[in-house]
């Protein structure tokens, strides 16, 4: 009897089969999307002097820019075959054989370098305070990259090592091991799969919804809950920084790490296979970029609160006028909530 979960049958990669429209690329419309939504209502209810054409084009440069991190990142770091450093034209190039197939590998932390300069650039050029972009975009960005998620999850890809316990889930394309081990046999026997053949697939753990839930929808939930709150501007971007690299970098202990690329610094060599654990003392590549990230939040917190100017402006001047484009409840809920921050303010 299967002791664990097995992968939803329904759940196919393509929304509708036999036709080039994946979920994964669905996910990412809805990931910027929510993210938009978010950053606009923020700009609506704090009125920051920004249009939506200056908006339109902040998120259109900052997609674009994130994109390119993200390929760079992915192909430079992550892809051991040397291909792309041969035909570096192939890194933005969405064909392979005569078949449109996308940009088929992203690094998260390439796309938050490409954010991170879009940003710098474009508050530069358009005379905008970065440090708010930056903790508006903090606030926006976590729930967006739920979706994110859930298309890796769809996509059965980026699972995490073997897990027997109650929240298993056995993915249809995972790496088979091998039956001779003796470590895969008490696993299948744990999990209650009975073993009929050389190579069996064990249940791993579903990362990717963990991922989801901590790096997304938890962290989105802290990092609003503080956006009325925040001490100095550029806080909310600390927030980021540190949430998601602590989430990121224990939730790695749960993941595969890639097999051509194991883990980056062993501090205690070990025998242990990487589908079965992941000692405390071994770190991944992904690991490794999120304490950077860390060590980044916390630079940019001793530089933020010591910043000229750095008091938080919980709501700019009314200019009169609301920006057009907004539905009569979108008016009564942004005038209520002005009188609110105003409120706050003079008591």
């Amino acid at each position: 009897m299967l002791l664990t979960i097995p992968f939803p049958s329904w759940l196919s990669p393509e929304i509708i089969p036999g036709l080039p429209f994946r979920w994964y690329g669905l996910m990412y419309l809805l990931a910027f999307g929510t993210a938009f939504l978010l950053y606009r209502r923020q700009v609506r209810e704090r009125h920051f002097p920004m249009g939506e054409e200056e908006l339109s084009g902040l998120f259109f440069w900052g997609i674009l820019a994130l994109l390119m991190g993200a390929r760079l990142v992915a192909t430079l770091v992550y892809e051991t075959s040397n291909i792309y450093l041969r035909r570096p034209y192939l890194i933005f190039w969405p064909f392979r054989d005569g078949k449109f197939t996308g940009l088929q590998g992203m690094s998260y932390h390439g796309g938050v370098i490409g954010g991170i300069a879009a940003i710098l650039l474009y508050s530069r050029f358009k005379r905008f305070d970065y440090r708010e972009i930056g903790d508006m975009f903090a606030a926006s960005i976590p729930l967006g990259y739920t979706f994110g998620r859930l298309g890796n999850f769809i996509n059965a890809e980026l699972y995490g090592r073997v897990n027997t316990g109650p929240l298993g889930m056995v993915f249809p394309h995972a790496q088979e091991l091998s039956a001779s081990e003796p470590w895969v046999r008490d696993a299948a026997e744990r999990a209650g799969i009975s073993l009929s053949g050389a190579m069996v697939n064990l249940p791993r753990h579903p990362s990717q919804l963990y991922e989801a839930l901590f790096e997304g929808v938890i962290l989105w939930l802290i990092i609003w809950f503080w956006r009325d709150k925040k001490p100095f501007k550029g806080f909310l971007l600390c927030l980021y920084l540190w949430g998601y690299g602590l989430f990121r970098f224990f939730i790695e202990y749960f993941r595969e790490p890639d097999a051509d690329l194991g883990y980056r610094i062993e501090l205690v060599p070990h025998n242990i296979p990487v589908a079965l654990g992941h000692p405390w003392s071994s770190f991944s590549t992904g690991q490794i970029f999120c304490f950077l990230m860390i060590l980044l939040g916390v630079l940019w917190f001793i530089i933020a609160s010591r910043l000229p100017d750095r008091e938080p402006v919980r709501l700019y001047p009314d200019s009169g006028a609301l920006p057009p484009g907004i539905s009569p409840g979108e008016k009564e809920s942004a005038r209520k909530r002005r009188r609110r921050l105003r409120k706050k303010l003079q008591g």
